[in-house]
């Protein structure tokens, strides 16, 4: 009897020692690491929540060059959750400037710039670097580049020398032209240039440069007027698309047949390809560019800078010639 209560206690000191091994790992004893899981989980969805409010502002937002770019851009930061605050100046710098300070009024995280007037958008950017706000520019340069985190655009220049070489390859003889530019927009500005450079010494002769304001309607009225002077033109240089537009309207109004006057623009946009896909159009090119690649570029810029990448000062988009011989390449429904 007394080895049987003896084996008894010893069984039951066994069985109150294996509870107790048990008990230190029960669910009381574990909050710790629960915890420290939740913590890490807590983290994470404060960071993936995190959202950011983008400006947006462009010289003239019916543009159908800008309003491409509008587009993609809206469509990138929007499908990161993020907020795309837009204005649209009507290419008054006065109106850009308001509109720029009614945006960071709203504590904007960042703005894309496209300025009306390379020098007059300097105090905007002033109140902007106070800010705090960064900049990415984009298609068009600011008077004083410091200001921008970086720029992104066409290589305007260049978009501007293929037109030009392609005219003096069109007309070896030379002769007189008149060029529709507007001096308040760089980028114009630079399409010129490189149109100019690129006819220089070749028996050209600028007969008029007037400032189409990068607008059909403005264009078409003042080359309506340079061509009753001028009928003996042989091309016609548009600092836009839209310029081109507006002096072939003019070009059309006067009577002027195919290959009596040549009209170039610069953009690429589907109207001016419909026209040289059409055969029958006085417009015989136009220096392309991008939109839908400055506007990913710029986006995807803007948001490197913001997680902390560093950047370079200027990222160029490449330009190219599209004539009625390569149209087919890039159609005409849609930018390239």
């Amino acid at each position: 009897m007394k080895k049987k209560l003896t084996l008894f206690l010893f069984v039951l000191a066994i069985v109150s020692l294996l509870v107790g091994c048990t008990g230190s790992a029960s669910p009381a004893d574990t909050p710790k690491a629960e915890d420290g899981e939740a913590m890490v989980s807590e983290n994470k969805t404060e960071e993936e929540t995190k959202h950011y409010k983008l400006g947006y502002t462009c010289m003239d937002g019916t543009n159908p060059f800008f309003v491409t770019i509008h587009d993609k851009m809206k469509e990138m930061v929007e499908a990161k959750g993020d907020e795309f605050v837009v204005t649209d100046p009507g290419n008054d710098v006065t109106k850009q400037i308001s509109q720029v300070e009614d945006m960071l009024s709203q504590n904007l995280d960042g703005l894309f710039m496209n300025p009306v007037d390379a020098q007059g958008i300097i105090p905007a950017l002033d109140q902007v670097k106070e800010a705090g706000v960064p900049i990415v520019g984009f298609d068009t340069e600011v008077g004083d580049m410091s200001y921008l985190v970086t720029y992104t655009g066409s290589d305007n220049y260049n978009a501007g020398k293929v037109v030009g070489e392609d005219l003096v390859k069109k007309v070896p003889g030379g002769g007189k032209i008149i060029v529709l530019d507007s001096p308040t927009m760089q980028s114009v500005v630079d399409r010129t240039n490189g149109f100019l450079d690129a006819i220089e010494g070749h028996g050209f002769e600028i007969v008029a440069q007037q400032d189409a304001k990068g607008n059909l309607q403005v264009a078409m009225g003042i080359a309506e007027d340079l061509l009753q002077a001028h009928g003996d033109v042989v091309a016609i240089f548009g600092g836009n698309d839209p310029t081109a537009l507006g002096a072939l309207a003019a070009a059309n109004a006067a009577g002027i047949k195919k290959g009596e006057c040549y009209i170039y623009g610069i953009d690429g946009s589907p109207d001016i390809k419909a026209e040289l896909a059409s055969g029958e159009s006085l417009i015989e090119g136009t220096g392309a560019q991008s939109p839908v690649s400055i506007a990913e570029k710029a986006v995807n810029l803007m948001y490197a800078y913001i997680n902390g990448e560093t950047l370079e000062e200027r990222y160029p988009v490449e330009t190219f010639l599209i004539t009625a011989e390569n149209v087919d390449q890039f159609g005409t429904d849609g930018w390239q």
